[in-house]
């Protein structure tokens, strides 16, 4: 019986590998993992895998083990599609250990799977009910009032700018509610909780799940780790952490004026992201992997709009109002998202333990009603990355476990203010920036 309740594969017989022997096995051709001391062969599996062939890849040639424990709640279900493709085990001798770290790593790792029942015993996984139905409701409340406050008052600038902002509220809260659902977070039915981000991200928000999870899955299983985390791999625009800068210093290149990106950060990231680059990826993803189903219920959320505001203001003007709210959501989105990770630890895949990887590239923000409200409980960000499916409402129950966990292995816990957060954004981008100069100019 192996951890959180799914069977191992029976061993007799299987082959015998060392970790130097999974390591050689990377390419896409030929894609080797390990889960609990035993050896995957995910070559062909990875193609099919429901969270994406990328996110495999990540690990290929490595330990998975506490990423996979992570990402899936019902294991025994998903062991069942691991029978077919176990090969071997890890040696069983000191020499190749499952992880082969130093013994503080291994005690890291075991002291964390402890902290982990001691959530699992507490309840920390069991979703409220209320707290779901509320944040439904509220978002269905506010996307509604803007329609209200429209055709009640009409279209003059007072009665739209307060429309537009109960509009982009709705939004932005819709994005942090569909997060739960893609985490599987709600409901114990990979199903039911589908359902549910489609019809808050699709329908209410006029982009895609798919898009969503390829995206930020890949965020969660490397976060801030060049090539692998989507959401930090900015350049040439922005070059994010001084590994990057240094490089693209050394080599000469030069597309944008980097010493200068914590300037123009403000005038590209925040106000584009959402209403232009996200209007271009997602249906360039959709149609690319001929999500059709996808395509049609995010059309269905433009449809919509029309049909709410169109006899008041037009195609044109639907349009125009769409922009707008996308634009302000944009700013909402970019610095709640981006304070946790970006002045963080930015570097290629240095191959360290779960917790080690996740606690170095995340932070969070002082605990207050505003800001759990404000960021979608995305102010314990460190807590998520540590258990990705736990509802975020129980989030601030198991944080001060975590710091305990931290402190005795001299892993850094970082809390920040609000307003600071935000300043260190641009205070990063400041100095990845000149780290660029001075390789440049070197």
């Amino acid at each position: 019986m192996g951890r959180g309740g799914w069977i191992h594969p029976n061993h007799e017989g299987l082959a015998e590998y060392s970790l130097e022997d999974v390591g050689q096995h990377t390419d896409r051709d030929d894609r080797w993992i390990v889960i609990d001391r035993y050896v995957y062969d995910v070559t062909n599996w990875a193609r099919k895998h429901p969270g994406g062939e990328k996110i495999i890849s990540g690990y290929a040639g490595q330990d998975a083990s506490e990423a996979w424990y992570a990402f899936h709640p019902n294991k025994p279900y998903v062991s069942k599609f691991m029978k077919s493709i176990v090969i071997g085990r890890v040696k069983e001798d000191r020499q190749h250990l499952i992880s082969e770290q130093p013994s503080k790593e291994t005690s890291l790792l075991e002291d964390f799977r402890k902290l982990r029942t001691v959530a699992e015993t507490a309840g920390y996984f069991r979703p409220s009910p209320l707290f779901y139905v509320f944040q439904v409701a509220h978002i269905l409340l506010l996307d509604g009032l803007g329609w209200w406050i429209m055709w009640t008052f009409g279209t003059g600038w007072m009665s739209y700018i307060a429309a537009v902002c109960s509009l982009t509220t709705a939004q932005i809260q819709a994005g942090w509610s569909q997060h739960d659902y893609g985490h599987l977070s709600v409901f114990a039915s990979t199903r039911l909780n589908h359902y549910f981000q489609v019809f808050l991200l699709n329908f209410i928000k006029g982009a895609s799940s798919d898009w969503w999870n390829f995206r930020h899955y890949n965020h969660h299983s490397k976060p801030n780790v060049l090539t692998k985390d989507p959401d930090i791999t900015l350049a040439p625009l922005f070059l994010v952490g001084n590994a990057i800068a240094k490089e693209y210093g050394q080599n000469k290149q030069k597309y944008l004026p980097y010493v200068n990106q914590h300037k123009y950060f403000f005038f590209v990231l925040p106000p584009l992201l959402l209403p232009i680059y996200f209007n271009i990826e997602i249906p360039y993803f959709l149609i690319k992997r001929r999500r059709w189903q996808e395509l049609f219920w995010m059309i269905s959320f433009f449809v919509r709009w029309q049909f709410m505001f169109g006899s008041m203001l037009g195609f044109w003007g639907v349009f125009g109002l769409y922009l707008f709210v996308r634009f302000l959501e944009s700013h909402w989105f970019v610095w709640a998202t981006q304070m946790s990770h970006l002045p963080m630890y930015v570097d290629y895949d240095q191959k360290r333990d779960w917790v080690t990887t996740q606690v170095m590239a995340s932070c969070n923000i002082e605990q207050s009603w505003f800001n759990d409200w404000w960021s979608g409980h995305l102010n314990f960000q460190i807590e998520h990355h540590l258990f990705p499916t736990m509802p975020r409402h129980n989030l601030a129950k198991v944080a001060p476990l975590v710091k305990s966990l931290c402190q005795k292995y001299n892993l850094e816990y970082t809390n920040k203010p609000l307003l600071t957060a935000f300043s260190d954004i641009v205070k990063s981008l400041k100095e990845s920036g000149q780290m660029w100069h001075d390789s440049y100019n070197s």
